[in-house]
């Protein structure tokens, strides 16, 4: 597709806590979660940018850092070549004189004007770090080069009675944004098709000039919660700004459009879940547009003992994700996703369930509906998912009944 990306800096904010992820966020950001075995949460949006082109990427950092830095530098340094002004480049919150950390996302653009006044570019796209989908970003981009829009907002429809957890963006029939809700009781339809709803995306194209206009009139509005959808949107809205929707194109080429906030460890575990289906809506084999990641440096996986069951040892795994280094040394694993160098011992069984890097699953064990964190040992004969409520008393549990064991546990 032809669109001229070079004039275009893409701001990737990734400083939010995610408090609803319980304790997969006490440790590190929301978007360096591990996610789908052998990758990271952050990965799913970078791969969408460089598979659209666009290689002038800030990432906007502010809690718990260390490990998404680590993450950026050691996977993403391959698209660093400044002699073409190409970089991501990791700029964490600094406080300055009179400055605080990040009260939202508009606060977070705003402490970082310098940099895109550096960069000088024709559009500012900002995105968030935590979202699964696959986006060429260079429809958007044409759409508002075509529209001669102030600012554009990436939207996906929604059934609309399920649009009342989102930020619903009203339009009228040419798209164009006439109001904004978030999360109202009474969702606003489309036009034409009343029973859907455009949820925003927390993806925006903007000029840069109309960009640093709003974001100084926010700043110094004390009433202002720094959001850009609940605040930014409406703001432009009110100064009779050019502002249009852009509806998503999805490029899994399903029936359905897949697209996933996976603020909440239900929603979460049930995006990691999607991956195991026979033919997932989140195509990871897609060549045609992969998402790219660390290489694991680590052996094939290996399944050992082949005894039938009941009664014998079977080193299986059925419906999952098996990351390289893992051992299945005669336990069953089913509907799962294994990190890298996870061992399922003899006898134990793993059923719908994530297990991050190096996690050791004991003789005997049950471990159901459950994330366990980094090289956590689970031991012989351990019951996890089987009495809910008594689990309960010893983990974070979900509302859904997702049971989360924390990086460092001692069980």
């Amino acid at each position: 597709m032809a669109s001229d990306t070079k004039s275009v800096l893409t701001l990737l904010l990734a400083g939010g806590k995610g408090e609803r992820l319980g304790p997969l966020t006490s440790v590190r950001a929301k978007p360096a979660v591990p996610f789908a075995g052998i990758y990271r949460l952050i990965d799913v949006t970078l791969s969408n940018c460089i598979n659209s082109d666009l290689r002038r990427i800030l990432v906007l950092t502010q809690y718990m850092s260390h490990s998404l830095n680590t993450h950026l530098h050691e996977a993403w340094r391959f698209i660093c070549r400044p002699i073409l002004n190409e970089f991501i480049e990791s700029i964490p919150a600094q406080l300055r004189d009179g400055s605080d950390w990040y009260h939202g996302t508009a606060d977070a653009l705003a402490h970082n004007l310098r940099y895109i006044e550096r960069e000088q570019p024709e559009i500012v796209l900002i995105l968030s770090g935590d979202h699964v989908y696959k986006m060429d970003y260079r429809m958007m981009l044409d759409f508002h080069r075509q529209t001669g829009a102030d600012m554009v907002v990436g939207a996906v429809e929604v059934a609309r009675e399920t649009a009342k957890s989102f930020g619903v963006i009203q339009v009228d029939e040419k798209n164009a944004v006439t109001g904004f809700q978030e999360k109202p009781k009474e969702p606003s339809g489309i036009p034409g098709r009343p029973e859907l709803s455009l949820a925003s995306m927390g993806i925006y194209s903007i000029r840069p000039e109309t960009l640093k206009t709003v974001l100084v009139e926010d700043a110094a509005d004390p009433t202002s919660t720094h959001d850009m959808g609940r605040d930014i949107l409406p703001r432009l809205l009110r100064g009779n700004a050019k502002v249009f929707a852009f509806p998503f194109v999805d490029l899994n080429r399903k029936a359905a459009k897949y697209w996933r906030d996976v603020g909440t460890v239900d929603a979460y575990w049930e995006a990691n879940m999607d991956f195991v289906a026979v033919d997932p809506e989140f195509n990871l084999y897609d060549q045609s547009w992969p998402i790219y990641n660390i290489p694991v440096h680590a052996p094939p996986p290996k399944f050992v003992f082949s005894d039938e069951w009941p009664g014998g040892r079977l080193g299986v795994a059925l419906d999952s994700i098996v990351s390289p280094g893992c051992i299945i040394s005669g336990g069953r694993v089913k509907h799962s996703v294994l990190g890298p160098n996870v061992r399922v011992e003899s006898y134990a069984v793993v059923e719908n369930s994530l297990l991050f890097d190096r996690v050791f699953i004991g003789t005997g064990a049950i471990v159901r509906r459950a994330i366990v964190d980094k090289d956590v040992r689970i031991p012989d004969g351990a019951r996890i998912g089987v009495d809910v409520e008594a689990d309960r008393k010893r983990f974070w549990v979900s509302p859904n009944g997702v049971i989360v064991i924390a990086k460092g546990a001692q069980l």
